[in-house]
């Protein structure tokens, strides 16, 4: 491996491993805090809201941690992935494709950026290559994502239940009750004007009486 290669593998492995740990902070100490992050969990239809925002907390910032250090680089992957596959499935998947609409372009961006990471491996500026620890190409990559989908069922399956949707109610009838005039098919009239005044017939001479 060359130095630019080792040089690109630390700068994305850095990048996303801050954003993720920028996430699970967020998730603690950011917006409503543990109790907002719970609530906001609870809304997605996820059981034991404090627990989900906790599991959150330390999943995103423990990954982020391990891919800054390149360390264990396969499963701080898996870890990614999931909580992507997550985020993607229950709050993203509703609305659509482009980011700017909250839908799941990002989330897919940093799972397969993840993915990718894994099957390359950290690079040579990594604890994992200073251990001997080789775990890249097709073995790096079935790890991370196997044991993503695995945890992501295993997280859905277990306190996944969403609340079914009331049924709508139907619209009451907002439109007025047509007039003799529209049912008739009549054009409705512009405002009224006081006509100009008509000047007076002259009066007629008796005589042509």
């Amino acid at each position: 491996m060359s130095d630019a290669d080792g040089a690109v593998l630390l700068l994305v492995r850095v990048v996303v491993g801050l954003i993720m740990i920028l996430h699970g902070l967020n998730h603690w100490r950011g917006g409503g805090r543990i109790e907002g992050t719970a609530r906001w969990f609870t809304g997605l239809g996820l059981r034991q809201g404090v627990l989900q925002a906790w599991a959150s907390v330390v999943t995103e910032v423990g990954a982020g941690a391990l891919l800054v250090l390149g360390l264990l680089t396969p499963l701080a992957c898996a870890a990614v992935i999931s909580v992507m596959l997550v985020a993607g499935l229950l709050a993203h998947r509703p609305n659509g494709f482009f980011v700017f609409k909250d839908g799941y372009e990002y989330v897919l961006t940093l799972a397969v950026v993840a993915l990718a990471l894994a099957v390359l491996g950290p690079g040579r500026w990594s604890v994992d290559h200073a251990a001997g620890i080789d775990l890249t190409g097709w073995t790096g990559g079935a790890i991370a994502l196997g044991v993503a989908v695995v945890a992501t069922g295993g997280l859905l399956g277990t306190f996944w239940r969403p609340e079914p949707k009331a049924e709508a109610e139907p619209e009451a009838d907002a439109e007025p009750e047509a007039d003799a005039e529209s049912e008739l098919g009549a054009e409705p009239q512009s405002p009224v004007t006081d006509p100009a005044p008509q000047p007076t017939p002259a009066p007629l001479d008796q005589e042509a009486r």
